[in-house]
């Protein structure tokens, strides 16, 4: 596109070089921006052209321009304003979507800007109007209509502009009024009230008084009735009549034309493909709602002028006023242009509209004008993902075999197969309670059944926590940056255990591939460092290695390690560590890219050439948040919202949050249990129908997430309020409490100090790699527990039946309810003695540790010296004590409870035929008598006391008492 310096006004000097609005008003066929504080204020009879730019992730810069047209305004300016929008892009480089907006019918995008509402006023400036400049207030009433962003317009003050389907508002001097129609739902009551805040701060100083009116409600209200009086008394409404305004433009076939030489031709097709669009040419798509200009790259400024004059001229001789013109650019169509298409390819390379930006950039600066933001910005350097959620939780996993699931232990429960399905559960400190994490981890190799299974267990886990808590579903291969973090150590073996895989292997005769451990098996090892280390087994061959990753291979007890030129010493810290877990004791043979050793090569079967390019992960894009509805043909709708925020979020609704890599179903709650079981179907298919048209792959790990229950891995989209999400009641009354000046009730379960996780610190220091495994090429690899750990799994626990790298949180209890996780009946046998054993272990000096994987835990401790490490036990028990985590020092402290009466134990447990009532059921051993309770806990009250936190609460729990 040839461009010339007359083409361009300027007034659009330096447009759209950072993120946000810029606007200006036509004054005189030209031009003139307008000051921010003025931004929002539309007179009905001038024109108007607005700018959103916004800043994308990949460091680039989109725009968006619209061109708003007061009711009173002029057709030339009309028309000057359509034109200055198409030089303004031609300044931008042509590659922004336009807008045309016409008052009370403008595009739900464009509102979105002016949140609540746009209340365009009396006047104007080229069109002879004077703008109006309030004395005193005057007596108006609104009509209000949309549920997502509000259309504001003024009717006349009269009983006949009433009904029963819409929202009202009545401005008085000293009153707002919201009239709400019987026929209107709670949403759209709920959008006005941000529309009557909106009245009460710019036109009354945020001092006047609210009221709400529900239709039908008579004269005995006393604010009822102050209403009906300025209507003269109250009297049956008529019915509400279709207006021209309110129909919509005649839904007839979609029709292409084709622009030459200011001509419209109609392109005559049964259906409309990419390939009917020139590159040389611009078309125009009539839709009724919609009318797209579409303009090839290799058209000039007069071509794209004369396109959009054609456009305005069928919607004007249609006398189609609700009809919104859009205009995009070819390699920038919108989602809703290439849905109109039977065929679209994927985007193409857009560098030649890249390179006529930069055309019209490096014009602009011969011009001596400024031009920064007129090219690509260069994306930010690529920070590490966060996983934006506490590590330090309770992890429990199941592996789904046929219709049940089987608990693993916590030396496995980082080990997974393809061929199988998991479950898992995740507890963790939340903000101000406990949070939890329940999800699915489906293989590549597992059957339907099997999948079926593990999405039913979960489901029932789910409900059983009332729905507070949020939900997974992660495929292999598409394992997020939470999961991986909550596991921090995570494999991936061939095959599989369970019982479907085996079945599906000796039906169709295939051939059984489970790995195995004196097998030969090849891993690459993945992952950002000790937070989320992944080993993934490959099939072992040469080609299989990458340069950019590190590898183990091993056949039986030989075992080498492979590191590709393009890792880091990173990368190679993490081969140790995962080394540690699927040969420890095992010397390895390091092999560097280039200089392998015959052997290596031949259990590989051969040298060949292999990639070194590093493996692409789906990367998280900007956030599209969708409002999602079922249609009368049972058809999942999603309308997006603009702009969004978290009151968008409405409680009697389900919403989509697409971030490409992940999704996550937001359920209000106001929505009926059926919906909400429901909610992993609709996310599945929001994925199916991919409405954005992004190529979303049915693999796209899905997230549920309840409000009220909302983690923070969902929540640093917006900015959150989580007192917001705890209120009670419906939108409408929420939002009324909080207009009227009322508290608002919150509605939160009772909740424990933070200290009470098993005493972890939750300030800035807490480590996220008190789980991860420590390395030292110094030193044999090693794994470690701390001596209360190890007591508590030798005494109630198989030994390999915890996280060997996590400290017991104290909500963890020593018998999980599952069936597959009750312990042995013998190792019940004495509860007494087993308790008193505990006590025991509690006092004694640390016993020999046994060569187990050690944790990385940052202290504040002087460096030890080759001195200090040879004297003996005791000092070892100081240093394993400097590692211990700190408890809360008031949690110890022990309220004697004189006064109380004696209950024999019998009757203060849990499953007790006469269960004593009116008690502090938290403190239910401050009930039992000296004796008692130091025959059940093997201690007197006073030592009992002196003990950690989490002790206590282990030696409850084994004893029923909560």
């Amino acid at each position: 596109m040839s461009v010339s310096m007359r083409d361009l006004d300027p007034a659009f000097q330096g447009a759209g070089q950072k993120a946000g609005l810029e606007i200006w008003r036509i004054e005189n066929f030209h031009p003139v921006a307008i000051p921010k504080a003025s931004y929002g204020k539309f007179f009905m009879g001038d024109s108007y052209i607005i700018l959103k730019t916004t800043a994308l992730k990949s460091g680039a810069l989109r725009q968006d321009i619209h061109y708003w047209l007061g009711r009173d305004t002029s057709q030339d300016e009309a028309g000057a304003a359509a034109i200055k929008a198409v030089e303004l892009d031609a300044a931008l480089g042509g590659r922004a979507v336009q807008y045309r907006e016409v008052q009370g019918h403008e595009t739900e995008k464009f509102l979105s800007y002016f949140k609540p509402c746009i209340i365009p006023q009396e006047g104007g400036t080229a069109s002879g109007f004077k703008h109006v400049e309030a004395e005193e207030h005057q007596t108006r009433l609104f009509v209000c209509k949309g549920k997502h962003v509000v259309h504001v317009k003024e009717v006349p003050f009269a009983r006949s502009s009433l009904n029963h389907d819409d929202i009202f508002i009545l401005d008085t001097t000293s009153k707002i009024f919201q009239f709400n129609g019987s026929n209107s739902s709670i949403q759209e009551r709920a959008k006005a009230l941000e529309v009557v805040q909106y009245i009460k701060d710019t036109y009354h100083d945020g001092k006047c008084e609210v009221a709400s009116i529900e239709d039908g409600r008579l004269m005995a209200d006393a604010e009822t009735g102050e209403f009906w009086v300025f209507f003269g008394g109250f009297a049956p409404l008529p019915r509400k009549t279709a207006s021209d305004e309110d129909k919509l433009p005649a839904s007839d076939e979609t029709k292409l034309f084709c622009i030459g030489k200011g001509q419209a031709e109609q392109v005559e097709a049964d259906t409309f493909t990419r390939e009917l669009l020139d590159t040389n040419k611009c078309f125009v798509l009539d839709c009724g709602v919609e009318v797209f200009v579409w303009t090839g790259r290799n058209t000039n400024l007069d071509e794209r002028k004369n396109a959009s004059k054609t456009a305005e001229e069928i919607v004007h001789k249609a006398d189609r006023p609700k009809s919104h013109i859009i205009r995009v650019m070819e390699g920038f169509e919108t989602v809703m242009f290439r849905s109109k298409f039977t065929s679209w390819p994927k985007t193409g390379d857009v560098a030649v509209t890249e390179d006529g930006r930069g055309k019209v950039a490096a014009l602009l600066k011969r011009q001596g004008l400024n031009v920064k933001g007129l090219v690509k910005s260069a994306p930010s350097k690529e920070e590490e993902p966060q996983p934006h959620i506490d590590v330090t939780g309770n992890l429990q996993v199941w592996r789904v075999n046929g219709e049940d699931k089987v608990l693993l232990p916590a030396s496995d429960q980082f080990k997974f197969y393809s061929g199988d399905c998991y479950v898992f559960q995740y507890s963790y400190p939340g903000e101000d309670r406990e949070e939890y994490l329940i999800g699915t981890w489906l293989g590549k190799q597992s059957v339907e059944e099997e999948r079926a299974s593990a999405v039913s267990h979960a489901g029932k886990m789910v409900e059983s926590l009332k729905f507070l808590t949020a939900q997974a579903r992660i495929y292999e291969g598409a394992e997020t940056i939470q999961f991986l973090s909550v596991f921090q150590c995570f494999i991936v073996f061939k095959g599989g255990l369970s019982a479907g895989y085996k079945k599906h292997i000796e039906d169709n005769e295939l051939t059984d591939d489970t790995y195995s451990e004196n097998g030969s098996a090849l891993f690459r090892i993945q992952g950002t460092g000790p937070e989320n280390m992944q080993a993934i087994q490959v099939e072992p061959v040469a080609s299989s290695l990458n340069s950019s990753y590190c590898y183990i291979l091993h056949n039986g007890p030989t075992v080498f390690t492979w590191c590709g030129n393009l890792t880091s010493t990173e990368d190679q810290e993490v081969v140790e560590r995962q080394l540690d877990l699927i040969k420890p004791n095992l010397q390895s043979k390091p092999q560097k890219e280039g200089s392998e050793s015959e052997q290596f090569w031949e259990l590989l079967g051969g040298k060949t050439e292999y990639s070194s390019q590093k493996i692409a992960k789906e990367a998280e894009t900007d956030p599209h948040l969708f409002s999602c509805t079922f249609s009368k043909e049972g058809k999942l709708k999603a309308t997006e919202i603009y702009n969004f925020n978290q009151d968008d979020l409405i409680t009697e609704d389900m919403f989509i949050l697409d971030c490409h890599s992940e999704i996550f179903v937001w359920v209000g709650q106001q929505v009926d249990s059926k919906s909400k079981t429901q909610a992993l179907s609709i996310g599945e298919k929001f994925v199916e129908n991919d409405f954005l048209l992004e190529k979303l792959s049915h693999e796209t790990p899905i997230y549920v997430v309840m409000e009220g229950s909302e983690p923070a891995f969902f929540t640093r989209f917006f900015t959150w309020d989580s007192a917001k999400s705890a209120m009670v009641g419906n939108s409408f009354q929420r939002r009324l409490t909080i207009l009227k000046g009322g508290t608002p009730i919150i509605d939160k379960p009772k909740r424990r100090p933070a200290s009470s996780y098993g005493g972890r610190s939750g300030g800035a220091e807490k480590s996220q790699r008190s789980r991860s495994v420590s390395f030292s090429p110094e030193r044999a690899r090693a794994r470690g527990r701390s001596p209360a750990f190890n007591a508590l799994a030798a005494t109630f626990e198989n030994a390999n039946a915890r996280n060997l790298s996590t400290p017991p949180p104290m909500g963890r209890k020593i018998y999980p309810k599952s069936g597959s996780a009750s312990p042995d009946s013998s190792k019940l046998a004495s509860k007494s003695a087993a308790i008193a054993a505990l006590t025991a272990t509690f006092e004694q000096p640390l016993p020999a540790r046994k060569m187990i994987m050690a944790r990385t835990v940052k202290v504040a401790s002087p460096k030890a010296t080759p001195e200090s490490e040879s004297k003996g036990e005791d000092s070892m028990s100081s240093r394993i004590e400097s590692l211990t985590i700190k408890e809360d020092v008031k949690e110890n402290e022990h309220e004697d409870e004189e006064g109380l009466p004696i209950y024999p134990y019998e009757r203060l447990t849990v499953n007790a035929e006469d269960p004593v009532a009116e008690i502090d059921v938290t403190k239910r051993e401050t009930y039992l008598s000296s004796s008692e309770f130091k025959d059940k806990f093997g201690m007197g009250k006073d030592a009992f006391y002196k003990l950690p936190k989490w002790k206590q609460n282990k030696l409850k729990m084994a004893l029923q008492l909560f």
